[in-house]
């Protein structure tokens, strides 16, 4: 399963996007996005998808 940014939520502070070691994150429309196609939730690098550590906006980074 992936994570997916709620666009509404998304101050597009950018946070979340150096912290992704699959640099599934990027800006796409003035917030950011992330790449359900190469998420794979942090798995092998934390305990925890660090997108959701790095950002301040709580459900603002939900599961797909």
């Amino acid at each position: 399963m992936a994570y997916q940014i709620m666009k509404d939520l998304c101050t597009a502070c950018g946070d979340c996007e150096p912290v992704c070691p699959t640099d599934s994150i990027g800006p796409a429309k003035g917030v950011y996005a992330i790449n359900t196609e190469t998420c794979n939730e942090c798995d092998g690098e934390s305990d925890m998808p660090q997108c959701i550590d790095a950002c301040m906006e709580d459900g603002c980074i939900l599961p797909v």
